[in-house]
């Protein structure tokens, strides 16, 4: 095992008299792709920070390899005096590095180096910053939430840079399917400790329960010694007579403890404040366009149908917030009409966070300044019980919004849409700083609504849970103007596409075969009107190939299937995986040679 060239052991960092990380750690070596994972709030960019000497720990140790370079990707970076976004980023190359790498990392961002950093939006920021931190290639690259603002062509581009990369990867992210594809270790921060799993992050939440059972289990048990222990002291015959400082001292450390134990933290309380039922028919959108300096929205056409949850995909500058607006009636089209159905009542998450004045406090956001109650789901709740819902503690009720950090925020504003009556959920980027657990109330929420949801995001597992059909550009490379509706998540809508290019070069193939050929073949003998001897033994003898490949691979997995064979024997353990892809891809490829045998057995036989 390779020498860490980071790491952190035992670290404490209080703020304001509450521990933030009470013996946290950290250790990475050459290759690691390590995913910190834990709830708003747990101190994982903190530690990040300490890791990246940004912040100093009150105790602990802290080594980094003398001759390690380590770059961090900041949530808000700093553009200083620099007048153009190649020179931001080229600031970030050491002495030895290529300057090349800074234009290579631009032109797949979508930057071409003379944009004005200080006139940069959101998502143009974080990819200046991601060309800035990734072109030098150091020995550790760590990442706080490098998906935020990106769209799905250019995340999926930088999970293939990442994977590719031979820097060590620290990261941090709410993107479940980001860090399954990114990741090969986890370190979860719970509680300002540390626990590590040397697997990616795709076993992460079975561990992370797992966990969480034993210590309740573990406490339960406490509880029960504490209870035959003061059943003793009561009724014991030696402590009638003299007591046994011993066990009382024992049982005084164990009151301690118990007392002590710090439960992990809550869960969200919370469903959709559920409005009067609206019509059949939602919306209903009959070739509608909008077109700026070029076509946004083509003739498109939809009927939205009361209880549909539509996802919203595509790149950035795609069109489709101006789509969304035109289908909920902010915006005229062009051409076409909208109309919308019957007794709606909107509510609307905006990924902008507009709506947001960071002078007004909590309780005067959640109730419109309306005094200390609001009513949730036909019920009077006072502001602070609700608050607590969502995990705010009730002296937070008078603290002003600009003091919450961007998980917070994303919560406030999930609290008062979830508050307000409705039976159509309009969700512009809902994902965005929420934590893997709120994500799962989220994806809860939206599943369970009972009106209808248009929801746009990024996060492929979260469309793919929640979602009944997707809208997506015609052309995802090049949008033009045209969009297309396919049923299920995101992921089938990746299936249908592939499915209808497919169907497309077989049709173009079948257009451009020569007559000659099919006048040949209609001349030629009867005896070739069959399989030969070649294509018949494979007809026979794939299915058995097939099943014995797949023999292979359910023994390969009943291997891996053992929890400590990556940590005792790594080596074994990749071999193993990559013995594997190499067999599924045989399977497939014996599946598709068997069809087309098959197909033109059936075809030759009339």
């Amino acid at each position: 095992m390779a020498p860490p060239i980071l790491k952190l052991d035992d670290i404490v960092l209080t703020f304001g008299g509450t521990p933030l990380l009470n013996g946290a750690g950290l250790q990475v070596e050459p290759g690691d792709r390590i995913c910190l994972v834990g709830r708003n709030g747990s101190g994982k960019s903190t530690l990040m920070k300490i890791a990246a000497g940004m912040v100093e720990a009150q105790s602990g140790e802290v080594f980094r390899h003398p001759g390690a370079t380590i770059r961090y990707l900041e949530q808000a970076p700093d553009f200083g005096d620099y007048t153009t976004v190649q020179a931001y980023a080229e600031a970030g190359l050491g002495p030895g590095d290529d300057p090349y790498r800074v234009t290579y990392l631009l032109q797949h961002l979508g930057l071409t180096g003379e944009e004005d950093p200080n006139r940069l939006s959101g998502g143009e920021s974080r990819r200046a910053a991601l060309a800035r931190v990734m072109a030098p290639e150091p020995d550790i690259l760590m990442l706080d939430e490098p998906t935020n603002h990106l769209d799905l062509p250019t995340i999926e581009w930088l999970e293939d840079e990442l994977r590719r990369t031979k820097s060590a990867l620290v990261l941090i992210s709410h993107d479940r399917r980001f860090l399954e594809k990114v990741s090969t270790a986890t370190v979860w921060l719970d509680r300002g400790t540390s626990r590590r799993l040397d697997r990616g992050f795709a076993h992460f939440e079975a561990w992370r329960d797992e966990v969480l059972e034993a210590e309740e289990l573990e406490q339960h048990k406490l509880g029960k010694a504490i209870e035959r222990e003061e059943h003793w002291m009561r009724y014991g015959v030696t402590a009638r007579r003299k007591r046994n400082m011993r066990r009382v001292g024992e049982l005084q450390a164990m009151r301690s403890a118990y007392r002590g134990h710090k439960g992990p933290q809550g869960s969200i309380q919370a469903s959709a404040t559920e409005g009067k039922e609206s019509g059949k028919l939602v919306i209903e959108a009959e070739n509608i366009t909008k077109t700026y300096d070029k076509p946004i929205v083509a003739p498109f056409s939809i009927r939205v149908h009361r209880g549909d949850r539509i996802g919203l995909v595509g790149p950035n500058g795609a069109g489709k917030t101006t789509l969304l607006k035109m289908l909920t009636g902010q915006l005229e089209p062009d051409e076409g009409w909208v109309k919308l159905g019957t007794n709606l009542e909107i509510a609307t998450l905006d990924q902008k966070r507009e709506d947001l004045d960071p002078s007004d406090t909590l309780s005067h956001y959640l109730t419109d300044g309306r005094g200390e109650t609001l009513l949730v789901n036909g019920e009077q709740r006072h502001v602070a019980g609700y608050m607590k819902d969502f995990l705010f503690q009730p002296e937070q009720i008078r603290t002003p919004i600009k003091n919450l950090s961007g998980g917070e925020r994303a919560r406030l504003m999930l609290a008062r849409i979830m508050a307000k009556p409705s039976n159509l959920l309009i969700l512009d980027e809902p994902t965005n700083d929420l934590d893997i657990e709120t994500l799962d109330l989220l994806q809860e929420i939206v599943a369970g609504y009972n009106g209808t949801v248009i929801l746009v995001s990024h996060d492929r597992d979260f469309l793919d849970r929640t979602v009944t059909s997707t809208i997506a550009p015609a052309v995802p490379d090049a949008p033009d103007g045209r969009w297309i509706e396919y049923a299920g998540g995101y992921t089938d809508m990746l299936a249908q596409r592939k499915g209808a290019q497919e169907e497309r070069r077989r049709a173009e193939k079948a257009a451009e075969k020569p007559k000659a050929e099919a006048a040949s073949s209609s001349d030629a003998p009867k005896a070739k009107g069959k399989l030969s001897y070649k294509q018949k033994f494979a007809l026979e003898n794939l299915p058995k190939e097939m099943e014995k490949a797949e023999g292979e691979i359910a023994a390969r997995e009943k291997k891996m299937a053992d929890p400590s064979l990556f940590t005792k024997d790594p080596a074994t353990f990749n071999k193993l995986a990559a013995e594997m892809e190499k067999l599924r891809e045989k399977v497939t490829a014996m599946e598709e040679e068997w069809l087309e045998l098959e197909m033109l057995r059936e075809e030759l036989e009339g």
